[in-house]
């Protein structure tokens, strides 16, 4: 009897030690904030708000659990045997007309238009997860850190989830003045951050908004959102960047549907679109919110862009296909579909209207065993 009364003694020790840690953990700043009463207000006028979370239209096909495990135990390879090869960017001291971008890996692209310095989904950050044992890592640096760029004017971010906005990335752009546009929801993370009010600009699909000479437009996507649960409690855009003379299209994550389309129709032709390429599976779930490649290079058509540069591959491990897979069939249908494709190394600046090199620089890693 004694040894029962110990044991479920420690039981419950154990039990209590663990609730705390896990509070502890949840409880991080990192996780984010929730809306304050004029962020609620907008989200309820929202048609895309029902029952306190957003929704996607057309509906997502929930996952297949049996699938996604059948997936996960698949011999694909998943990560590279060493880091990609990289360049140093191209940072002008003063930034001129016209359009040049460089790809910093995964969705963050750096990008100089027209007299302002943009910035996609920064993440900078080594792991997409506060705890980092349980966190993606990743396995290609970023070409500079974020204490070495300039101050950036424009930042958009697509949704919420770590991989995609990173409280140290931007907490540190935001010291250098830093605009943000967000989806609806997200200014209460920025908040919780410290970043004043005044700095984030929150916004429901088809909504514009001028900041000085530019218009930045927030456009629909098929994805899903939550930085503590996947509860679609903040909303997941995209985002057309306009000034008088160029557009540009970053599409976040997305599953493919006719939203591109839409976005085309409305704001096309588009000079460059930044657009999602790898971290999909086989499961209609994935699918409907993460685009197979084939998809991609069709959303490119459908935007009616002028070029395409891939993102969101090469740098975690978030799904179960060969991490060489999606830049290959980019290339593939690109070629069948007629699509214009640049192929940066990360650090790598391209630039509107100038010759593409379009190297194939990731096919010697592709037979390389990783360790």
């Amino acid at each position: 009897m004694r040894f029962f009364k110990i044991l479920f003694i420690s039981v419950l020790a154990l039990a209590a030690i663990l609730f705390v840690g896990v509070m502890i953990v949840w409880q991080n700043v990192e996780f984010g904030g929730k809306m304050d009463e004029m962020s609620l207000v907008k989200a309820e006028s929202s048609t895309l708000y029902k029952d306190g979370n957003f929704q996607n239209i057309p509906e997502a096909v929930t996952y297949n659990f049996i699938t996604i495990i059948k997936e996960l135990m698949g011999d694909q390879v998943r990560i590279p045997s060493r880091p990609f090869p990289a360049e140093v960017p191209i940072i002008s001291d003063t930034v001129g007309m016209g359009i040049k971008a460089t790809w910093f890996g995964h969705a963050t692209v750096y990008i100089e238009m027209d007299g302002k310095r943009i910035m996609t989904d920064p993440m900078l950050s080594s792991h997409a997860f506060p705890l980092k044992w349980l966190a993606p890592k990743r396995y290609n640096p970023p070409p500079m850190k974020v204490e070495e760029l300039p101050a950036i004017d424009i930042v958009v971010i697509s949704h919420d989830h770590f991989d995609h906005l990173d409280m140290k990335t931007v907490i540190e752009l935001a010291k250098k003045g830093s605009q943000f546009f967000v989806g609806v929801g997200i200014k209460a993370h920025l908040m919780r951050w410290g970043i004043p009010a005044k700095q984030i600009n929150e916004m429901d699909w088809w909504e514009s908004v001028t900041f000085n000479d530019f218009t930045i437009h927030s456009t629909p996507a098929r994805h899903y959102s939550g930085r503590k649960w996947m509860d679609n409690s903040t909303l997941w855009t995209s985002w057309v960047i306009e000034s008088s003379q160029h557009k540009i299209y970053y599409s976040g994550d997305s599953g493919y549907s006719p939203h591109f389309k839409k976005i085309g129709e409305k704001f096309g032709p588009i000079d460059i679109s930044f657009i999602k390429i790898g971290d999909y599976g086989e499961d209609a779930g994935w699918r409907d919110i993460h685009m197979i490649t084939e998809k991609s290079v069709e959303a490119a058509k459908d935007l009616n862009t002028q070029l395409m540069s891939p993102i969101h591959w090469g740098t975690f491990s978030l799904s179960y296909h060969d991490w060489f897979e999606p830049i290959n069939l980019a290339v593939k249908y690109a070629e069948e579909k007629s699509v214009l494709l640049a192929t940066p190394k990360i650090g790598q600046t391209i630039s509107l209207g100038a010759a593409l090199s379009n190297e194939m620089w990731w096919k010697p890693l592709e037979t390389e065993i990783p360790e």
